[in-house]
């Protein structure tokens, strides 16, 4: 069965024992209290124990007997009883002062940890508040880094803003340049259609002064014609429309000129294309119309103002 680890009591005991058979007179130095007691021999006298464990235990008593100078007195040659009697006396005396040596040494021990453990705690919070400061002044830095990054962000939209309104303010100029070109071409289409109209009215006017025997079937071409003039007409009131609604896609629409640009490109396309077509259709008329073989009455060049009325 293992022996129970010695208690500092009996550690303390086991010493002084030890101690008062060497028989020396002198004061213990700390060479003889080594020579006297070592760890070998105190683990020898008490049957085993931890020698780390008896090695402060031992350093402690060493302290105490040795620097305290609580074994100063020697005891003279005297009668064995007498020796015996004052070593006892000499022993609990020791014992006694021992105990409070070693109650003093707790409680100042005991004071040294705690301050230990303060110092501890200190240290611990100086370790937190440096790692709040460490993650403080990297939030600072990530702060001042999106600064920068938001501050690069600004600047370029604000340059950006600056070459959108240079833009803005070339694409409103085109679009006007376009609208002018636009009501260029309305005009255009305007006089293309006042020509058209006096060309039909001079046509209608030859063909009624023809012969009775052509008048049906130059009334019928001149319904025709009238159809194809009101399908002219209901084209460019179409488009008209599509010029106001282009106008409007222009005005909210800025920077669509390409659109507006070839949606008049192809409204004067159309214009042109329905110009062609009314012209071929006249030279058409015209060639299909049978030549009269007598000789024509010479046309006066006033117009009636009935006629004019019910054409326009």
């Amino acid at each position: 069965m293992p022996r129970l680890a010695a208690t500092p009591e009996q550690i303390r005991a086991t010493v002084l024992a030890m101690l008062t058979e060497a028989g020396d007179a002198a004061p213990p130095t700390a060479a003889r209290f080594r020579r006297v007691v070592s760890v070998r021999k105190l683990r020898a006298r008490l049957g085993g124990g931890d020698p780390a464990t008896l090695s402060r235990t031992l350093n402690a008593i060493e302290a105490e007997v040795v620097r305290a100078g609580l074994a100063d007195l020697a005891l003279p040659e005297l009668p064995v009883e007498i020796a015996e009697s004052m070593r006892a006396l000499w022993q609990a005396a020791v014992a006694v002062q021992l105990d409070d040596v070693v109650r003093l040494r707790r409680e100042a021990q005991a004071a040294a940890e705690a301050a230990q453990a303060a110092r501890a705690e200190a240290e611990l919070r100086v370790e937190l508040l440096r790692q709040e400061l460490t993650e403080t002044r990297q939030a600072l830095a990530a702060r001042d880094t999106a600064l920068a990054e938001a501050r690069a962000a600004l600047d370029a939209t604000t340059a950006r803003a600056d070459q959108l309104a240079s833009r803005a303010g070339k694409l409103e100029s085109e679009l006007a340049a376009a609208q002018d070109h636009i009501a260029a071409g309305e005009r255009a289409h305007s006089e293309a259609v006042a020509t058209i109209q006096a060309r039909y009215e001079a046509l209608s006017k030859q063909l009624l002064q023809e012969t009775a025997h052509q008048r049906d079937a130059v009334q019928a071409e001149r319904a025709q014609l009238a159809a194809q003039l009101k399908f002219a007409e209901r084209r460019i009131a179409a488009l008209e429309q599509e010029r106001a609604r282009l106008d409007a896609d222009l005005a909210s629409e800025r920077a669509a000129r390409q659109s507006a640009v070839g949606e008049a490109s192809a409204l004067k396309a159309v214009t042109a294309s329905q110009r062609a077509q009314l012209d071929e259709l006249l030279r058409v008329t015209l060639a299909a119309a049978p030549r009269p073989t007598t000789a024509r009455a010479p046309r006066s060049t006033v117009k009636p103002a009935g006629k004019r009325a019910a054409k326009s």
